[in-house]
């Protein structure tokens, strides 16, 4: 099996449980949380979808989607590139406010389309590349798409948890 095909069905089993997580939720529904502080569901999934975006920008270059596709005000936030939910608080995670359902798997689709045409580029020499020498090891372009990968599975994976929660 060619290193492609095994990151495309890993990053393309994503969307069935994201979608299985968000559909036909309220926009109440995606912003409750399981108890005052916790994680929702729409911070949950823009979250995953903002790793994802953020860290591939990084290794592809161009701009990230959130700002291109100006994502932001569909979830009630600037499209600042840098805003990736790492280190929110309760009150910057009960801001995410997506519109609705759509947007969550409208921007997730836009971005995971854009991995997976430029994951069929790669070739098994592309993983090795160091693109993160902030680390000790340093971070190969492998590890990295492992890593988002990883990431976005278990936050998908808590969302629909939560969306257990509901009832």
């Amino acid at each position: 099996m060619d290193v492609r095909d095994i990151l495309k069905d890993g990053y393309g089993r994503l969307p069935e449980t994201i979608e299985a997580a968000v559909r036909d939720l309220t926009p109440e529904q995606l912003r409750w949380a399981p108890r005052p502080g916790a994680n929702s569901i729409g911070w949950l999934v823009w979250h995953l979808t903002r790793v994802q975006d953020h860290h591939l920008t990084g290794v592809i270059g161009g701009e990230q989607i959130y700002v291109t596709g100006d994502w932001g005000p569909r979830f009630g936030l600037k499209s600042d590139p840098s805003d990736t939910g790492y280190g929110h608080g309760p009150e910057q995670v009960a801001r995410v406010a997506p519109a609705d359902w759509e947007t969550l798997t409208g921007y997730f689709g836009a971005v995971l389309a854009r991995t997976v045409a430029w994951v069929e580029t790669l070739t098994p020499a592309d993983l090795d590349r160091i693109v993160d020498r902030n680390w000790d090891p340093p971070v190969t372009l492998g590890v990295r798409l492992v890593s988002v990968l990883d990431d976005d599975a278990q936050h998908a994976g808590q969302a629909a948890y939560v969306r257990g929660l509901l009832g």
